[in-house]
């Protein structure tokens, strides 16, 4: 059991009221008008805890830093390989994939991650 910490609190509520999908440096400017005394170190430490405890997802992009979700609900994320912006693709279903995987494989799977790479809208609109 993890005790409970006013900074994590202030950290997941933060998040749990976001539909972007923040870095930890925007999480850290974010939440210091709340917590004015939090270091950005406390930020890293309580979003590695959130998501290991499953509170939060991570989203490693590839490219760039980490981003965090507070909706841990499965949904499919798209990320944009020119400015690194990370999407929810709304509409999007995977019908079964642990099933459809299962299928081929003699090992257990627990979990999966769908991540879309291409270009945002607002990138595509921008002439080179």
């Amino acid at each position: 059991m993890v005790k409970y910490s006013r900074q994590r609190e202030c950290i997941l509520r933060n998040l749990q009221s976001r539909k972007d999908h923040p870095t930890a440096d925007m999480v850290y400017e974010s939440v210091r008008c709340e917590e004015p005394n939090i270091s950005l170190g406390t930020v890293y430490r309580n979003l590695s805890l959130l998501s290991e405890t499953g509170q939060i997802l991570k989203i490693s992009t590839g490219n760039g830093p980490d981003h965090f979700d507070g909706f841990t609900h499965p949904h499919t994320h798209f990320i944009c390989k020119r400015c690194g912006n990370v999407l929810d693709l709304e509409g999007f279903s995977a019908t079964n994939p642990i099933d459809q995987a299962s299928v081929h494989f003699d090992g257990r799977i627990d979990d999966y991650e769908l991540k879309f790479f291409g270009s945002c809208a607002e990138c595509l609109s921008i002439k080179k």
